[in-house]
């Protein structure tokens, strides 16, 4: 836990779920530096210190852990964000800073898959790592601004490229930058009227290559911010071709499912699979549905979850699934870790039938045989080549 300091009161906050021996924190100094703008500048207030009268809302997208939505709780922000785990952490921050249950407390959550507010009168943009899912929310919030929002980007310095601000100009207005401090920046971007808005080029359609198995030539469709969203990386590739061809009517979850390719290949070669698509992506799961559905011999044999991996019971039963198939990340935003890949392998004991499988596929370099050792008492290598590694960890 990690304290934040604003001029809204003094927040302990977390990320989700909660770990004690988690070294990372559920802010940084871009949140800090936009919160302390905010709070110098008066933007959030009219002239008798209100809130802004204009009624349009104050909407934070894409905060990461929740920072900005919990310190700026009294203002009755609209929070929208990607991510399953985001959502959580604020839920959680909000609860601890006495906020209790966000609708009660007029703090909304909303999804990046879901309609935003038809006015918006303060748009505060927490910089993403995918400038893909940064230019996807342009897209969709810049209708319901107006001359008068107020409209401020914030990100660590390494974070904000020439080609980020050439977002925020292109689809808000003309922008510019503050200078850094404590390496972080803002960005400040004045809305331009637009008679004939460009249209958002997501989601992204485009055709598989030959000599991938059932997948070959195939369509699927990419939403912005999902992992290689305009291209097949080169580990699924790998993985398309390991991968196994259960009979009869097995249960397989494709876990950290993207655009759903694997799990959609699974289903192609055993149609009496059910296939369960687990991401904690919300764009990465309307991607999965999308290509499945578009690709499927019966687009009914699929089931689509956000959730955090299949680590809730209420998501997933334990002891109900014969087949898991993932790649995990080892990225946490742009923290390099494995706590993300060991949460995954654990959800997929617990959900696992005994002798049901655990199918990876990873960098070789990660290592990730022997942490299955020491969780199932067993791992083999299925496939190899400089860069990857197929293993296959079976429950006992």
């Amino acid at each position: 836990m990690n304290r934040l300091t604003t001029e809204w009161g003094t927040h302990d906050l977390t990320r989700f779920p909660e770990d004690p021996r988690d070294p990372f924190r559920a802010w940084d100094a871009a949140d800090a530096y936009l919160l302390r703008h905010l709070a110098q500048s008066g933007a959030l207030t009219g002239a008798d210190g209100r809130d802004r009268p204009d009624g349009g809302a104050l909407v934070v997208a894409l905060d990461r852990w929740g920072a900005l939505t919990t310190a700026l709780a009294a203002h009755r922000p609209v929070q929208i964000s990607d991510s399953h785990l985001a959502r959580s952490a604020t839920r959680a921050n909000l609860a601890r800073a006495g906020a209790g249950d966000p609708q009660a407390a007029g703090v909304g959550l909303l999804t990046t898959q879901d309609a935003p507010p038809e006015r918006i009168d303060v748009l505060l943009v927490r910089v993403p790592k995918s400038l893909a899912l940064l230019e996807d929310q342009l897209h969709r919030l810049a209708p319901a601004l107006h001359a008068g929002s107020l409209v401020v980007g914030t990100g660590m310095v390494k974070e904000i490229h020439t080609s980020t601000l050439r977002l925020f100009e292109r689809i808000v207005g003309p922008t510019r930058t503050s200078l850094a401090e404590q390496k972080a920046r803002l960005i400040h971007a004045t809305v331009a009227r637009r008679e004939n808005r460009a249209a958002s080029p997501w989601p992204l359609r485009y055709a598989l290559p030959d000599g991938i198995g059932a997948m070959s030539g195939r369509t699927v469709t990419n939403h912005a911010g999902i992992f290689c969203a305009d291209r097949l990386d080169i580990g699924t590739r790998f993985f398309l071709g390991q991968l196994p061809a259960p009979a009869g009517p097995a249960r397989v979850v494709d876990l950290g499912c993207g655009n759903g390719v694997v799990g959609t290949a699974v289903a192609r070669t055993s149609p009496e699979a059910e296939i369960v698509f687990v991401d904690e992506s919300h764009q990465a799961v309307a991607s999965a549905e999308r290509t499945f559905r578009d690709n499927a011999p019966d687009p009914l044999r699929g089931t689509f979850l956000v959730t955090d991996g299949l680590s809730d019971p209420a998501a997933v039963a334990g002891s109900s699934v014969d087949l898991v198939l993932t790649n995990p990340p080892f990225h946490s935003h742009q923290a390099v870790t494995d706590a993300t890949a060991r949460r995954m392998f654990a959800g997929a004991r617990r959900v696992l039938r005994p002798g049901g499988e655990l199918w990876v596929v990873a960098n070789r370099h990660l290592g990730h045989h022997q942490r299955l050792r020491r969780l199932f008492g067993n791992c083999a290598t299925v496939a190899s080549d400089p860069k990857f590694v197929v293993l296959r960890a079976v429950k006992g």
